[in-house]
């Protein structure tokens, strides 16, 4: 039998009608409108193509937007002296600064620059810090857009086994920080695990961000698992998972598909984190 399919576009959707009215009965209520500043350096056409995305799906939403598209020549210094002023605005309540950044910019001196009470994307090291030991904070937004998928699809994660593939500190580190909250017993892998099937078959629920195309296949899948691929490569003109899809369809329980899974809820909740953050400045 084969996998039911989570749909990541019809979960945003649905999560966006809703934050479209918080945010009209916020501003209605405080005068506040939620402002969002996205800030890109260079030319990458991916980085692009998000930035707009995230424009346009913010002013939808009812928010104030902000963007900057700056030259790939622009200093460090420059760019932490935008950051500074985005910092003092009161009327941006979220900072994003695209990723990646060009070599002569150390990223994570911009990323620890951006006040931590408007890091709508989860990165400065308080927040960081606040969701390893339970406390509040922003959460990022691909992880975050992970548990949203589960808590839709009824997923319980108590007591169960869940194998996080991946280790970087945007998805796989938070998403087993968010797992262990929910009472799961977490696993983290990477690439150079040993054996690495013997462990993903134990999975009740497994998670894939290694950024490697097809990565994991169904013979790597403990029948019934709930699998969440959060991977995005292109392959001969194609977007592809790290998981793959077709023999991981014959075996999951639940599977996310590439695209139409997690994609469209990584901007959907940079949008929530937004809204939180012009709540939290009241």
């Amino acid at each position: 039998m084969a996998a039911t399919i989570i749909d990541g576009k019809a979960v945003s959707k649905k999560i966006r009608q809703q934050l479209t009215e918080d945010v009209a009965r916020f501003i209605s209520e405080t005068r506040i409108t939620p402002g969002l500043a996205v800030v890109l350096v260079g030319d990458d056409p991916a980085s692009h193509t998000y930035v707009r995305s995230k424009e346009k799906s913010t002013v939808k939403a009812g928010m104030y937007s902000e963007v900057y598209r700056l030259a790939a020549t622009t200093s460090e210094a420059e760019l932490l002296n935008l950051v500074d002023k985005l910092n003092k605005d009161n009327k941006i309540h979220g900072i994003l600064v695209q990723l990646p950044l060009p070599g002569h910019i150390d990223e994570l001196k911009v990323l620890n620059a951006i006040d931590p009470r408007k890091d709508v994307d989860g990165f400065h090291p308080m927040n960081a810090g606040n969701l390893f030991i339970g406390q509040e904070s922003f959460i990022p937004c691909t992880p975050h857009g992970i548990m949203e998928l589960l808590a839709d699809a009824g997923v319980s994660l108590q007591g169960k086994h869940a194998v996080v593939v991946g280790r970087s500190n945007i998805v796989g580190k938070p998403v087993a920080m968010l797992l262990l909250q929910q009472h799961a017993t977490v696993t983290i892998c990477h690439s150079r695990t040993a054996d690495l099937g013997a462990i993903t078959r134990q999975a009740d629920v497994l998670v894939v961000a290694v950024g490697r195309p097809n990565f994991i296949t169904g013979e790597m899948i403990k029948p019934g698992a709930v699998v969440i691929d959060v991977g995005i490569n292109r392959v001969d003109g194609k977007l592809v998972g790290d998981v793959d899809f077709e023999s991981a369809q014959a075996v999951a329980g639940h599977l996310t598909p590439v695209p139409g899974g997690v994609g469209p809820m990584t901007i959907t909740m940079l949008l929530k984190n937004t809204l939180v953050a012009a709540q939290r400045c009241r």
